[in-house]
């Protein structure tokens, strides 16, 4: 493995674990959910090629820097995560849709009492 591919190798480990740490400080559920999404999205792009691999980063590297401005911000009602454009929406291959629709689905199910 040549220099460049270790340091790009780090740069995404580290994220991928800088994710995971900050959701440390999401509910429980919202943690549950997130932890896996990123475990299964990182893994899903792993031999993603150069140019897909920088979108991916730059995008998580956005997730990152939202979540941590909306969790230091400690309201008493906390939004988490941000609307997607319908310009980004519109860059969206069809499996991405429709597992974004996937995701819509889960964290609109309403909660059991078993979950409290």
């Amino acid at each position: 493995m040549s220099a460049p591919n270790i340091s790009q190798v780090s740069r995404v480990r580290a994220l991928y674990k800088a994710i995971l740490r900050i959701h440390r400080g999401l509910p429980l559920q919202m943690k549950a959910m997130g932890d896996q999404y990123v475990k299964d999205e990182f893994k899903r792009h792993k031999d993603a090629p150069p140019l897909e691999t920088g979108i991916f980063m730059d995008e998580w590297t956005k997730y990152y820097l939202t979540i941590g401005k909306q969790l230091a911000a400690r309201k008493k009602v906390q939004t988490i995560g941000v609307d997607l454009s319908p310009e980004l929406l519109d860059c969206f291959q069809n499996d991405q849709v429709a597992q974004l629709y996937e995701l819509f689905k889960e964290t609109n199910k309403p909660l059991n009492d078993d979950d409290n």
